[in-house]
């Protein structure tokens, strides 16, 4: 997860799966606070079915993570917390690689002209960004697919599609027959020191770098009258 960036006069929260690169939740609003951020957090869990003990959220250090609201709805979720280093602003590559995403599409403006403009850019982004958009660093497939367990069928289906390519036209394949990319087995924001000993042989660890089912609007009414809207994907 990454705390609320600031465009202007919104901040938009994100609650990234940093293995599969899926969006699991985001919020856009006018101003930064912890209840917003409890909501968020907390709509995403359940729909995802989060059970105790599973999760660790990763945030950085802004006021509305770190409030107490917010860590105590997480050790009720039985969610692990971790935050970024103090002072460094790149603590969290998926977070960052995911935000420059964002600012990088061709459609993103230089100024939003108003609240729903910001929001039907996310609207759009979003579900381009978990249902199209493919990710060098997870095996070029699209998030949904790895966040919902399609990503075995899908290399199979490669495979066969790459072998009948090989068996028709060995030539053009100079050195061996074609493979599909290979997801990563993990991905860590902050890995596990592993001491080696003289029995160990060489290690790596391998850290990633990526039908549709529209998100599901929480209608609750805010207690303000600031706007404010979560998606929480399916």
């Amino acid at each position: 997860m990454t705390g609320p960036r600031k465009w202007t006069h919104y901040y938009l929260y994100v609650i990234l799966d940093i293995f599969s690169r899926y969006v699991v939740g985001w919020m856009l609003a006018l101003q930064e606070a912890a209840r917003l951020a409890k909501r968020l957090i907390a709509e995403s869990c359940a729909k995802q079915g989060i059970v105790r003990g599973q999760l660790t959220v990763h945030a950085d250090r802004g006021a509305s993570m770190r409030s107490q609201g917010v860590a105590m709805l997480l050790g009720s979720l039985g969610v692990t917390k971790t935050h970024s280093r103090p002072h460094v602003s790149n603590d969290n590559p998926y977070s960052e690689a995911q935000f420059k995403t964002v600012k990088y599409c061709p459609e993103f403006p230089d100024r939003f002209g108003s609240y729903e403009d910001a929001l039907g850019f996310c609207h759009r982004f979003f579900r381009y960004y978990n249902h199209e958009h493919r990710h060098s660093g997870i095996g070029l497939m699209t998030p949904y697919a790895v966040h919902h367990g399609l990503a075995s069928r899908i290399t199979a289906a490669r495979q066969d599609t790459l072998a009948a390519a090989f068996a028709r036209h060995p030539e053009r394949f100079v050195r061996k027959s074609p493979r599909p990319p290979v997801l990563p087995e993990a991905a860590w924001i902050n890995p596990p020191v592993k001491k080696t000993t003289r029995q160990d042989g060489p290690a790596s660890i391998v850290t990633l770098d990526d039908a549709w089912v529209p998100p599901i609007l929480i209608t609750e009414a805010p207690p303000t009258s600031e706007l404010e809207l979560i998606e929480v994907a399916q």
